[in-house]
């Protein structure tokens, strides 16, 4: 039922939603970049997960697609410690751009605060998580006709 292998760093550098679990459990949708072979996750006071991380850092990230109509069925499941660090603008608008586009002047407002506020003063923080296990599954089928 599986197929052959796929690329994970070219899926992973797709914009699709992660699932997020911490200490709880506690599941949530989360948009990342997966760069330098870790995933970086914007976050900061306004959301439970910062508390939630520096409770217990072990955390379990999913990503995922299905698409019946195609058959398409893919899966990058990632354990491992989250540590938070520093906002820096540069990844935060690289992160923006992959699921939002190029072209800022577009961006809900939401979004284009956290480049331009100041982190120190909102608590913008980056938990990143390089995975101690990296599990990809390829489930795809092939669709009768």
């Amino acid at each position: 039922m599986t197929s052959d292998a796929f690329d994970v760093d070219a899926f992973l550098r797709r914009p699709l939603t992660a699932r997020l679990a911490t200490n709880g459990p506690t599941v949530r949708p989360v948009w990342f970049l997966w760069e330098e072979g870790a995933f970086w996750v914007l976050t900061g006071p306004w959301a439970r997960l910062l508390d939630r991380v520096r409770a217990d850092p072990e955390v379990a990230l999913v990503v995922d697609e299905c698409e019946p109509a195609t058959g398409l069925v893919r899966q990058v499941i990632a354990r491992g410690r989250a540590e938070l660090l520093p906002f820096d603008v540069a990844r935060g608008r690289r992160k923006l751009v992959r699921y939002l586009g190029a072209d800022e002047e577009r961006w809900d407002e939401r979004f284009v605060r956290y480049l331009h506020d100041d982190p120190a003063r909102r608590g913008t923080v980056w938990l990143r998580m390089e995975p101690v296990s990296l599990v990809a599954h390829d489930l795809s089928y092939t669709v009768a006709p």
